[in-house]
């Protein structure tokens, strides 16, 4: 019985000791996973500003993340947002649907725990009170440079032609593309999954948001030109004039389809029209918000 006894606890602090040992690899996996997710969407990020190892940002340009949540309480709906302010700290301000001010509550976080939305949750919890229920729905970072507003970054997903694709689209201040990038999908393999190449994710580059609203895609084949400048940055094959050249010529263009692969096209034409026509609507929103509410945004 003794030696029965004996086993028992062996194993069981045996069993203990793995349990411990597993814990504490999967932490520092995921902790290196986010991490590693993170450093990539920061490089994506600034190439899509136009900024490289070759052409670093300046000191000047600053990103300022921004939260949006669907705040709920009784069968009333509102949306708030989770903004940084001059000061360092933190505001979340909530707006009904027809775009009216309804509060704003101080945010007891820091910079660093803002980025995570365990912790953000919480906060805006205790700072709104009881009785209100809140659903995280997307990301927007407003781009300064010395201050001035000079683009916006947008992470999002839309629905693909199997689940769902991620993508991260920069606009300039006039809501303007000035790139997007696919950062997952699961398109099928030399069709759809071409979503990612530079003949087609380009196109979009360089359309006004007048153009974006009617956005279409077409079936006709893409222009020899039209590629060239397309894939000009790993090709090489044009130069910088001739490239604006061609992207000014067709600018205000629908969406050339990818060959066998019209739904996956559609999807992402879709996706990056719905993205740029809801958040220039809710911008005008917040900007008015804002400046009614003196409110001191670093942007």
């Amino acid at each position: 019985m003794k030696d029965i006894l004996t086993i028992i606890f062996r194993l069981t602090v045996a069993c203990l000791l793995a349990g411990l040992v597993m814990g504490v690899v999967f932490i520092a996996t995921n902790k290196a996973k986010k991490h590693n997710i993170h450093v990539n969407e920061q490089k994506v990020m600034l190439s899509l500003l136009g900024y490289s190892a070759k052409n670093p940002a300046p000191e000047t340009v600053a990103m300022h993340e921004v939260y949006r949540y669907l705040v709920g309480q009784g069968e009333d709906l509102a949306m708030g947002y989770l903004l940084p302010l001059r000061d360092g700290s933190f505001s979340f301000v909530t707006i009904d649907l027809a775009g009216g001010f309804v509060a704003q509550n101080p945010v007891a976080i820091s910079a660093e725990k803002a980025a995570e939305e365990g912790e953000r949750a919480p906060a805006i919890g205790a700072a709104i009170g009881a009785g209100k229920t809140i659903r995280y729905a997307d990301q927007t970072i407003v781009v300064t440079n010395g201050g001035k507003r000079t683009a916006y970054l947008l992470p999002g997903k839309f629905p693909g032609f199997k689940t769902f694709i991620g993508a991260i689209l920069a606009l300039d201040q006039n809501f303007s593309i000035l790139g997007l990038e696919i950062m997952e999908h699961e398109e099928d393999p030399g069709l759809g999954a071409e979503i990612d190449q530079d003949y087609f994710k380009n196109q979009f580059k360089g359309k006004p948001l007048e153009t974006v609203k009617k956005l279409e895609v077409v079936k006709t084949p893409l222009p020899e030109e039209y590629r060239q400048a397309l894939e000009a940055d790993r090709q090489g094959k044009l130069g910088p004039e001739e490239v604006a050249r061609i992207q000014e010529q067709y600018k205000d263009n629908d969406i050339y389809a990818l060959t066998g692969a019209t739904i996956s096209s559609r999807s992402v034409t879709s996706g990056v029209k719905g993205m740029v026509k809801k958040f220039a609507y809710r911008l005008g929103i917040l900007d008015r918000v804002l400046v009614e509410q003196h409110i001191a945004a670093p942007f």
